[in-house]
């Protein structure tokens, strides 16, 4: 099995695609010439087209007598580069109602909100790593989550108040957002703490301000996610390892039929017996765990689980070599 790794790429190995070539400077209203694709600031590339109907990179022909007609705003490219260059766009606004408020006399009211620089972070879903997210963190439900229509109108004020809600930087992964749940919770290392945004899981690398830009979150409210605690790949390996022991036996008589069923893997914990959902970030107690947890010591003892064929030693043959079993 193949591990994918991802690398975090730096800024300035974007810059030639987020650079105009004439300023030397990031793009500020990225503009597009039609012919060639090629991108500049709008004030560079007008002003260029002023005295040359040539591309300034490829020297293809603009346009012949009017050149400023095959030249286009690019907006996506724009908000590409205010969402990758941190504090560009809050710079660039500033600059232009500077600009305005030092030149009373020119008429600012056919310009739009954003030519005026009266467009604030929010409006423009730009987040900066050191801004400070909300955001609401629950059990996740699988039985709930099929629920729709009339239940979900329907919530009480219970479920509404099991939610958790946090203020984090935009800049922390989902891994820092896993080891709290497991330290806040004491979840042993047995089991695996995965967050999710609706029902996908969320990679560890993300950052807050990655799922808020990949889901297109729109700050109408905390960042929506949920978490859920399922059995780790060891634990489910080792109850398949103990099944098929039993099912090499041969034994087919009822009672031990029966106790085979209790202990097969369909007895792991499920997510459902896990944390409780009503206190999701609360401890929640794991009787099958007799070792003090993350420094905290559990006052349960751990139960002892009936050996589900008797007091009578049993020998099975796993892989070719013989295994026994039984009650000291």
């Amino acid at each position: 099995m193949t591990m994918h790794r991802t690398t975090r790429i730096k800024i300035t190995e974007l810059n030639p695609h987020l650079m105009c070539v004439l300023c030397g400077g990031y793009f500020i209203d990225a503009t597009t010439i039609i012919e060639c694709l090629h991108s500049f600031c709008k004030m560079c590339i007008v002003r260029y087209l002023e005295t040359s109907k040539y591309c300034p990179i490829c020297d293809v022909p603009v346009h012949k007598t009017k050149p400023l007609l095959n030249i286009r705003s690019d907006k996506t490219l724009q908000d590409i580069v205010y969402k990758l260059v941190p504090g560009l766009f809050k710079n660039e606004m500033k600059r232009r109602r500077d600009f305005y408020a030092a030149h009373p006399s020119v008429d600012a009211t056919t310009r739009s909100n954003e030519d005026r620089g009266e467009v604030a972070d929010e409006d423009k879903r730009i987040i900066t790593d050191d801004e400070i997210i909300s955001l609401s963190i629950e059990f996740f439900d699988h039985n709930k989550a099929k629920k729709t229509g009339v239940a979900e109108d329907k919530q009480s004020k219970e479920q509404v108040n099991n939610k958790r809600y946090l203020q984090c930087p935009a800049a922390m992964t989902i891994m820092h957002l896993r080891k709290f749940l497991r330290s806040k919770m004491d979840i042993p290392c047995t089991y695996q703490v995965e967050v999710m945004y609706e029902d996908e899981p969320l990679k560890d690398y993300y950052t807050l301000m990655d799922v808020a830009y990949i889901y297109t979150w729109r700050r109408n409210g905390p960042l929506p996610l949920k978490y859920r605690v399922r059995p780790s790949c060891k634990k489910m390996k080792m109850s398949h390892l103990q099944q098929e022991g039993q099912n090499s036996t041969g034994r087919s008589a009822e009672s031990d039929s029966a106790s085979d069923k209790a202990c097969s893997p369909a007895g792991v914990p499920s997510t459902s017996s896990l944390p409780s959902p009503g206190t999701p970030l609360q401890s929640p107690h794991f009787p099958h765990i007799s070792k003090p947890v993350n420094g905290a010591s559990t006052s349960a003892p751990a139960p002892t689980r009936p050996f589900p064929f008797g007091n009578k030693p049993r020998k099975a043959s796993l892989n070719g070599s013989s295994l026994s079993s039984g009650l000291a």
